[in-house]
């Protein structure tokens, strides 16, 4: 397998809406140390009204799935002209989002991008039963921003000529592990092993394309229809090559009481946010 040591440089996809926050999960907080000296009390109280009411502003807090980062935003812009309230959402694969849950980490509400960490967390008790559902069907695409990369993707694939194939990581995407199905399927996995670039998320995969570390990927079909530019090579893989993506929602138990977090839900089963989840490339359970 290969493996890429650089950094990709960032894609230029769309802006956040200024009126929202967002945080990615990994980033690190660590102390400010400031000399006493210099730190004036006046300061100190500002600092301390600033914390309180940005603590206040956000009403509900919100893991997500990577492959849903553009939808999302689209969705709490909604939610907030709707309700008033203020959403932030944290975006990261699925498998690393379940483990800092399961760590205690401070979300209202998961949005995974399957169905079997949900499920996990309704079992252990972490999540409130009752309140886990289907929010979204995804869909798998081979792409490649360059024209004619491929015309009959299944011969592309099979005769090899590329070096590198980019998938998001089986263990911790569930958009990785449809690509592994689909491999498979083909009887490809194990022929294309020293070929594929594996991304921690399906957001990092969509990189590796885009910025041409890697000839083409396994990447969500909203990816591609939220990309800027247009064109490229498109195979939207036909059901039957893997299993059903159910992106499932669910409560957190640390927030069962918490208002906002149950609005969430209930905008996210309605008409408005399904129309916009479907114009992003997946479907619905109606």
């Amino acid at each position: 397998m290969s493996s890429i040591t650089e950094k990709p440089p960032a894609l230029a996809l769309r802006q956040p809406y200024q009126a929202h926050r967002y945080t990615h999960p990994d980033t690190k907080k660590t102390p400010m140390h400031l000399p006493r000296k210099r730190f004036h009390p006046a300061a100190a109280l500002c600092l301390l009204l600033a914390f309180s009411s940005m603590a206040h502003a956000v009403d509900v807090r919100i893991a997500v799935a990577a492959n849903f980062t553009d939808t999302t935003r689209d969705l709490i812009a909604a939610f907030g002209e709707a309700t008033g309230l203020e959403a932030v959402a944290s975006f990261g694969s699925t498998g690393k989002l379940y483990a800092q849950i399961e760590h205690g980490a401070p979300f209202d509400v998961f949005l995974a991008a399957d169905s079997h960490r949900p499920e996990l967390l309704e079992k252990s008790g972490q999540g409130v039963a009752g309140t886990r559902f289907t929010y979204a069907k995804g869909k798998l695409a081979l792409w490649s921003p360059v024209r004619d990369t491929f015309e009959d993707p299944k011969v592309w694939l099979e005769s090899g000529k590329f070096a590198r194939l980019a998938i998001a990581n089986p263990k911790t995407a569930p958009y990785g592990l449809a690509a592994q199905e689909v491999l498979t399927q083909m009887g490809l996995w194990e022929s294309l092993q020293d070929r594929l670039v594996r991304g921690d998320s399906i957001a990092q995969t969509f990189q590796f394309v885009a910025t041409s570390n890697a000839q083409s990927g396994f990447v969500a079909l909203s990816q591609v229809r939220a990309w800027d530019e247009k064109g490229g090579s498109l195979w939207v893989i036909p059901q039957a090559y893997y299993s059903p993506i159910k992106q499932q929602v669910i409560l957190l138990t640390r927030s069962a009481t918490k208002n906002a977090a149950h609005q969430w839900l209930e905008f996210l089963r309605g008409d408005e946010a399904r129309s916009i989840i479907e114009e992003s490339g997946y479907e619905t359970e109606r």
